[in-house]
């Protein structure tokens, strides 16, 4: 979810205007953190790599 897609409580604009205190805060707050943290599809991406990567390594041990 980006600062486009979210509507502020208190002026009722789009957050990503940043035409109150509020919104500069949040928007400032979701740009720092929103593209260095992993999102839920890249870890079960990670995962699934991982199993199978496990599974591929078993099966060459097994020889």
């Amino acid at each position: 979810m980006s600062c486009d897609d979210l509507v502020c409580a208190r002026c009722a604009h789009p957050v990503a205007e940043g035409r109150c205190p509020l919104c500069r805060a949040n928007r400032d707050r979701m740009h720092q953190t929103g593209m260095g943290g992993l999102t839920p599809a890249m870890v079960s991406l990670v995962l699934i790599v991982l199993f199978f990567l496990t599974l591929v390594l078993n099966h060459l041990s097994g020889r």
